[in-house]
């Protein structure tokens, strides 16, 4: 029988569930397979493994997979407003496009995340058709197994779809009976979240609530209901989206689901989560199947990482998490008044070392999220001592004086959750969708259909979880800021319910992948973006000046791509 590439079947690289812990991750190995060997139970269930491996964003390797990473911390947050690229400003500098959205097609990170999301879409479509060939003939997986397994990997398909329109917005769309020569010439005009919802569906009926085999990371219902109610919000389809959004919330309470919990190697796998790439260190301590796309997120310099100094908050998104007398985010902008800048422009002369004497304003109303989600001088970070700041980072007149939290790991952890000799590459799970998400997602239905009070108590149920954080210290063991986090009293017309709920968004995930997209979904991209770069760019001058366009709501098709499709392909419009 004519024998197929490992590499259309399985891909280079696939992952294995086990019953506990991390639950996959296993490697399989390069090579040939014949078509027999997976066109039955045990390889059909392979070649679906393989497809979730598609989640951590790589196929192969850890170098490299920055910009296809599941956190979208490139596309979804330095596009942004919440984060700089950080290192140097010579680092990595199609990166720096992305930033200033001055992006071009020959742009190395907009190959990396077609090419890796649709080899995800690739490994969705061979476990579908090998599912059909069984399902037709021998008949080796249940019939209950096999609406699983479709529900599975259709989910799988919608997923990688979406995170490859939110980028490029017009796609190619290809599916487990499209064949390889009608792929190489059918153009990039399909409508793809048509299928995408047709796909969500068909997860959430064929799919349980409960993990499959108990095993952490598979799709489930709820997972699907969820993405379905997300597709209809982008799609501004608010009473859809509301039904699915407040099945999946029914009977959970998020104020007993700690905030920290989200972003610990050590409680994973916990209630809020629903949407997860999974990650592990291989046996080997090699770290191809942990968290690569984050791993430029590792902190810089004399600190337990030592390596990369990427991806640092900007000083609006620090300033975003002041509060008033009343405990409540300045959503009048008013937080830029006299900005907190750390020691940001402080510098020693004999006259005056200020920059050493530097002490932190520990009088400062602030939302505790800022210090679970910011590391800045002063403040205790994770077990690595006090953030010393300049030290730990690359260059400050280019990042900021501020270095992420929310991707690091303690230093206690390193030994059984970092590769040997790379603690910049953990095994920290990322959260595609969890369960504060869905609820902020409800809140803006429930604006949007006229239930203002229903928006009012989401949010509210977000802020009283975070009134309830543990309050980070300084070396002296005080508070390093007076937290406060107050409900809101009422949201008194639908515009400012609209500004209240997008600002507790920004709040409540920043660093996590969103921002930009939720910027351009709400249609505030351009006003948003080019208020932050005068803001910004006052502080930091590398950022005046943006003028963001209409072709900046997405990116450029990659120019490898359109050449390879012998012109099938047409590059969208602006670029």
């Amino acid at each position: 029988m004519k024998k197929k590439n490992i590499y259309m079947i399985l891909g280079a690289t696939t992952l294995l569930f086990a019953s506990c812990g991390k639950g996959f991750l296993e490697k399989l190995p390069q090579g040939d397979l014949a078509e027999s060997q997976v066109e039955n139970a045990k390889g059909i269930e392979g070649v679906l493994i393989g497809a979730y491996g598609i989640l951590n964003g790589n196929v192969s390797g850890t170098w490299g997979n920055y910009s296809s990473a599941p956190s979208q911390w490139l596309f979804g947050e330095v596009a942004s407003d919440n984060a700089h690229k950080g290192s140097t400003s010579t680092d990595q500098p199609n990166m720096n496009m992305i930033e200033f959205h001055t992006p071009n097609s020959s742009n190395d990170n907009l190959g990396q995340m077609w090419e890796v999301y649709y080899e995800g879409v690739l490994r969705a479509n061979n476990t579908l058709r090998l599912l059909k060939v069984d399902q037709a003939g021998a008949k080796t997986i249940t019939a209950a197994r096999a609406r699983e397994i479709e529900g599975e990997a259709r989910v799988l398909r919608a997923h990688y779809y979406f995170y490859l329109w939110r980028v490029f917005k017009n796609l190619v769309y290809v599916d487990e009976n499209t064949t390889a020569d009608e792929a190489k010439v059918k153009p990039n005009k399909d409508d793809v979240l048509p299928k995408i919802i047709d796909d969500l569906k068909i997860g959430i009926e064929n799919l349980p609530l409960t993990k499959i085999n108990q095993e952490s990371g598979r799709m489930d219902r709820n997972i699907a209901k969820a993405y379905l109610g997300k597709v209809y919000l982008y799609q501004k389809k608010y009473p859809e989206a509301l039904v699915l959004f407040k099945e999946v919330i029914a009977g959970k309470d998020i104020q007993g689901m700690p905030f920290q919990n989200n972003f610990d190697v050590l409680n994973e796998d916990g209630p809020e989560a629903l949407l997860v790439s999974k990650h592990a260190i291989n046996p080997d301590g090699t770290g191809d199947n942990a968290n690569v796309g984050d791993m430029l997120a590792g902190l810089n310099g004399n600190n337990p990482v030592g390596c990369c100094g990427f991806y640092q908050p900007t000083i609006d998104l620090v300033n975003a998490y002041k509060v008033d007398a009343n405990g409540l985010p300045m959503l009048d902008g008013s937080y830029r008044t006299n900005p907190y800048k750390s020691d940001f422009g402080l510098v020693d002369t004999e006259a005056d070392s200020a920059k050493t004497k530097y002490q932190l304003d520990v009088t400062l109303r602030l939302d505790p999220r800022l210090d679970y989600t910011v590391g800045r001088r002063g403040v205790r970070y994770l077990d690595y001592g006090v953030m010393p700041g300049d030290a730990w980072i690359r260059e400050v007149s280019s990042g900021g004086p501020f270095v992420g939290i929310k991707t690091m790991i303690p230093q206690s952890q390193f030994g059984s959750h970092t590769a040997s000799g790379a603690a910049y590459i953990t095994d920290l799970d990322v959260n595609i969708i969890r369960l504060a998400d869905v609820i902020l997602m409800a809140a803006e239905c429930e604006v949007e259909v006229g239930n203002l009070t229903g928006a009012m108590n989401y949010v509210n149920a977000i802020r009283a979880r975070a009134a309830n954080l543990p309050a980070k210290k300084t070396a002296n063991n005080i508070n390093a800021a007076v937290y406060v986090v107050k409900p809101y009293l009422s949201f008194p017309d639908p515009a400012y319910a609209r500004k209240a709920v997008r600002f507790e968004r920004r709040l409540e995930l920043a660093m996590e992948g969103h921002r930009f997209y939720d910027l351009v979904r709400w249609g505030e991209a351009k006003s948003t973006l080019e208020s932050y770069s005068t803001f910004e760019g006052g502080i930091l001058p590398t950022y005046k000046g943006l003028n963001f366009k209409p072709q900046n709501e997405y990116f450029p098709i990659p120019q490898t791509q359109i050449d390879r499709s012998g012109g099938a392909l047409t590059q969208n419009t602006g670029y």
